[in-house]
C-alpha cells in the first residue's frame, strides 16, 4: 500500500517562526508518515506533531536541548514498504557527502537529513538517496522556505518533491 511521506527539518519554532506555517500543518495531517530531521527547538512542537501526525519519526538536532534529546534519538531507522530509511540531523560538509554517508549508513536506501537549511536530493554511486528538505521557517540564503513530500510503495521511493512554503501560509 503506498505511503505518503512528509520530510521536514530545521523548524526552529519559536525562534525562527512562532508556529509552523498553515500549509505545513495541513501537510502533516495528510501524510501517512512524517520525518523530522532535527532542530525542533522546543518540546511543544514535538508534542504537536505527535498529536497531529499518523506516524512521526524524529531525531534531535544541534539546537535541541536536553528535553528533546531525552525523547528523541540522534539517528533513527525505519523500513517503510520495503524502503530502508535512516535519518540524522547533520552529515557534515557537502563535499564528499555521498561517499561519507554511504559508509555511515550502509544498510539504508534513503538518508533524510537537515542542518544546512539547503535542499538536497542526490544519489550516491552505491545507490543511497540523500534528501534534505531545507527549512519551512528559515530560508537563510535559499529563494524560499521548503519541505519535501514523497511516496513509498513496493520497495521504491518515488514522486520526491521539494515544496515551497507559500508566503501567505506563514502568517497563520
Amino acid at each position: 500500500m503506498p505511503l505518503n511521506l512528509l520530510l521536514v527539518a530545521d523548524t526552529h519554532v519559536p525562534k525562527r517562526a512562532k508556529a509552523l506555517p498553515a500549509q505545513l500543518r495541513a501537510a502533516v495531517e495528510s501524510a501517512d508518515v512524517v520525518f523530522h530531521a532535527g532542530d525542533w527547538v522546543t518540546a511543544e512542537l514535538l508534542d504537536q506533531l505527535e498529536h497531529r501526525s499518523s506516524r512521526l519519526i524524529g531525531v534531535y538536532g544541534n539546537n535541541d536541548g536536553p528535553d528533546l534529546r531525552a525523547r528523541l534519538p540522534e539517528t533513527a531507522t525505519a523500513t517503510l514498504e520495503g524502503v530502508r530509511f535512516a535519518m540524522a540531523h547533520e552529515t557534515g560538509q557537502a563535499k564528499g557527502r555521498e561517499a561519507r554517508c554511504e559508509a555511515l549508513y550502509p544498510d539504508a536506501d534513503v538518508l533524510v537529513f537537515g542542518h544546512s537549511h539547503i535542499p538536497w536530493d542526490t544519489t550516491s554511486p552505491g545507490g543511497l538517496r540523500l534528501l534534505n528538505p531545507g527549512s519551512p521557517t528559515d530560508r537563510r540564503r535559499q529563494p524560499a522556505c521548503t519541505y519535501m513530500t514523497a511516496v513509498v510503495d513496493s520497495g521504491t521511493i518515488s514522486d520526491v518533491r521539494l515544496v515551497e512554503v507559500r508566503p501567505d501560509s506563514k502568517r497563520h
